[in-house]
C-alpha cells in the first residue's frame, strides 16, 4: 500500500490522534468516509454518463447507415 510499512502507519496514526484528539477522531473518520463515498459516486455517475453518450452515438450511427441504404 504505497510503500508504507506498519511503523509508518503507526506514526501517522499517532500524529493524527495528537492533532485531532481522541474525541474528534470519529467525526474526522465520518467526514472522510462521506467524502470518499461522494467521490466514488461522482466517478460512477461520470462513467455512466460517458457510457450513455457512447450508446447514443452508436444508435445515431446505425440510424444514419439505415438512411443511406
Amino acid at each position: 500500500m504505497f510503500g508504507l510499512g506498519t511503523q509508518e502507519l503507526l506514526i501517522i496514526l499517532v500524529l493524527v490522534m495528537i492533532i485531532f484528539g481522541a474525541g474528534k477522531l470519529p467525526q474526522v473518520g465520518g467526514a472522510l468516509g462521506k467524502g470518499l463515498r461522494n467521490f466514488k459516486k461522482g466517478m460512477n455517475d461520470a462513467d455512466s454518463e460517458i457510457e450513455e453518450g457512447k450508446i447514443e452515438e452508436i444508435g445515431e450511427n446505425k440510424d444514419s447507415e439505415n438512411k443511406d441504404a
